[in-house]
């Protein structure tokens, strides 16, 4: 679980990235979770497209992306989501939460 400091300053790193991806009116697939997944474990924190034709609300969405991702949901705004998961990579430069 992430604190309000924590997540201030993802939200901060987040603003200045671009989206990787996009969860349409197909929902969220195998293939789409294992992208993210990586793209995760290279740079801990991704922001995703949500769809006007996407079922569900945007915060459902995130939520549901971020269990399946074993990730957190720092925050969703309109219709982008932002994921955050530690890598276990050690050949990449971690975001320091502290």
């Amino acid at each position: 679980m992430l604190t309000s400091k924590q997540r201030s300053k993802l939200k901060s790193l987040a603003a200045n990235i671009t989206p990787i991806g996009q969860v349409g009116k197909e929902g969220i697939g195998e293939n789409m979770l294992a992208s993210f997944s990586d793209c995760l474990e290279k740079r801990e924190l991704i922001k995703i497209n949500i769809l006007e034709n996407a079922d569900g609300e945007p915060q459902e969405i995130g939520r549901e992306l971020a269990a399946k991702l074993s990730a957190e949901c720092v925050i969703v705004i309109g219709r982008k989501a932002v994921l955050y998961r530690p890598s276990k990579r050690k050949d990449i430069e971690h975001i320091k939460l502290n």
